[in-house]
């Protein structure tokens, strides 16, 4: 296996690598290896307040003419930049991700091709956004006219997950960067590598100074003094529920927006009509994926109880076929969870699964040919009841649950039986079936006959405690616009309420 070396950064802040005020670093663990790779600059608060004022005077700087009332095609000009870089550095950056995260390295190579085609997607956006502006607003009185006007919200903290360190980073970032906010990123301090990378693609296109600006380090140390820093304007955050209730507390002290893309224990339906390899691969793909560490994870299976032996002795095939290994091995479909704290965790709702009288229909523990990393095989459990923390609790790791149903209406009450809504998928050949149980899902973002597909032209984000506000598309764009209404009076009648003092 070749050894890959990261390279070694400070903090992104106003178009420059700065060392960390008190010059801490993180080490970086490949959890493929368990052995140090490198590490990251680890920022404190006196960072923030910098990056902060950084980004308040890009939003300013001229006027806000060299950014953020400048012309949507001069934004979009930049995010092409950035795209092309990104294209051209692609194979680097999907291994830099892979020894980081233990994403699989065509998985990997696969994120980049979507982080291209997002930051073009959202140059796109950018430049219809000058045609937009000013759309009228029919009035019912003559006398007035009325327009809207769509403007940046300002200095935008972006605070994003490891799971998917790079992409997540960039449904944040090309988003904000084409509204023509400034932002500051603060990333995973499990996986920060590729967006520390990003910061040297801004520099090599030219990007304003502190129109991104990028802080690594731990949550408690760096990520709270932004999501509670009274000159930001609005926090955009994925992760846990625990932590995005807790940045949603900070930002009501001011009154601050905040949108939140947060947990997932989302249900994959298969009634017994389905092509049961096909409908296999979907709910082997759709749960382990991403190593199983996916918000969106179709971890709950509910199966009709006619196929269920057939389907399940079928899964069991089509897991004990992915391939584990080191994420840059060819042909890997499995690597390691990222950490050893994740790690023990996902084996521990493993143990409790059993604890609580459900069955460990296969894997379960640590490939028997990987002495080291963090590896699990994929998961499967059955005998699953209702009121167990395996059916309740998002695991975050490769580990599927199934409960069996007979009725069409019991497989929608199983589906929204849990406290997220993230998303949810029906698999059948009976597409008003599909049909009718896609409007039953209590869910932002329903599949049919497939497993967590996301395009970013289309909005993506949950209900319930998965959170609120939606990422991509042009829904995406409005997380990072104040709307304003602009009203005129046209006639050259005086408006008459009072008696005018001329006429007394």
């Amino acid at each position: 296996m070749e050894m890959i070396a990261i390279p070694s950064r400070q903090l992104f802040i106003d178009g420059e690598w700065r060392e960390p005020v008190l010059k801490k670093r993180i080490p970086v663990i490949n959890p493929a290896t368990e052995q140090i790779i490198g590490d990251i600059p680890a920022a404190t608060s006196e960072d923030v307040e910098l990056a902060v004022m950084a980004a308040r005077r890009a939003l300013n700087r001229n006027n806000g003419k060299d950014w953020s009332s400048a012309s949507g095609a001069v934004r979009a000009k930049y995010l092409r930049a950035i795209a092309a870089k990104i294209t051209e550095k692609k194979s680097e950056l999907a291994k830099y991700e892979a020894i980081d995260c233990g994403k699989p390295l065509d998985e990997a190579a696969w994120d980049m091709d979507d982080v291209a085609g997002c930051f073009e997607y959202y140059a796109d956006i950018a430049e219809g956004l000058d045609a937009k502006q000013k759309s009228p607003v029919s009035l019912p009185m003559d006398t007035f006219k009325c327009h809207i006007v769509k403007e940046p919200i300002g200095v935008v903290a972006l605070i994003t997950p490891w799971n998917y360190p790079l992409l997540m980073a960039t449904w944040k970032v090309a988003c904000a960067l084409a509204a023509g906010c400034a932002a500051v990123l603060k990333p995973s301090e499990l996986a920060s590598v590729t967006c520390l990378e990003l910061g040297g693609v801004c520099k090599e296109v030219g990007l304003p100074p502190g129109v991104l600006n990028i802080l690594t380090g731990l949550g408690t140390e760096a990520g709270a003094p932004l999501a509670s820093h009274p000159d930001v304007d609005k926090i955009a955050f994925t992760g846990s529920t625990a932590t995005g209730s807790r940045i949603m507390a900070a930002a009501a002290q001011l009154v601050k927006p905040v949108t939140l893309e947060l947990g997932g224990k989302s249900p994959i339906v298969v009634f017994d009509d389905v092509d049961i390899d096909q409908a296999a691969e979907w709910t082997a793909f759709g749960c382990f994926w991403t190593n199983g560490q996916i918000c969106s994870a179709t971890s709950r299976l509910i199966l009709h109880e006619n196929i269920a032996a057939e389907f399940l002795d079928k899964l069991v095939k089509w897991t004990k076929n992915i391939k584990i290994s080191d994420p840059l091995e060819e042909g890997c479909r499995l690597g390691p969870v990222v950490s050893e704290g994740q790690y023990h965790k996902v084996l521990k709702f493993i143990t409790n699964a059993k604890s609580e009288g459900a069955t460990i229909l296969s894997g379960g523990a640590r490939p028997e040919h990987l002495k080291k990393g963090f590896f699990i095989e994929p998961t499967i459990i059955t005998d699953v009841s209702t009121s167990m923390q395996i059916w309740r609790e998002e695991v975050f790791g490769p580990v599927l649950c199934v409960k069996t149903f007979t009725t069409e209406e019991e497989a929608i009450h199983l589906a929204n039986d849990t406290q997220y809504g993230l998303g949810a998928a029906v698999i059948s050949k009976d597409l008003e079936r599909c049909d009718r149980v896609s409007k039953a899902f209590q869910a932002g973002i329903v599949w049919v006959n497939c497993s967590q597909p996301c395009f970013c032209q289309a909005p993506w984000g949950g209900n319930k405690r998965s959170g609120f506000g939606r990422e991509l598309g042009e829904w995406g764009l409005e997380n990072y616009q104040t709307v304003k209404q602009v009203t005129q009076y046209i006639s050259d009648e005086p408006w008459g309420w009072y008696k005018s003092p001329s006429k007394l």
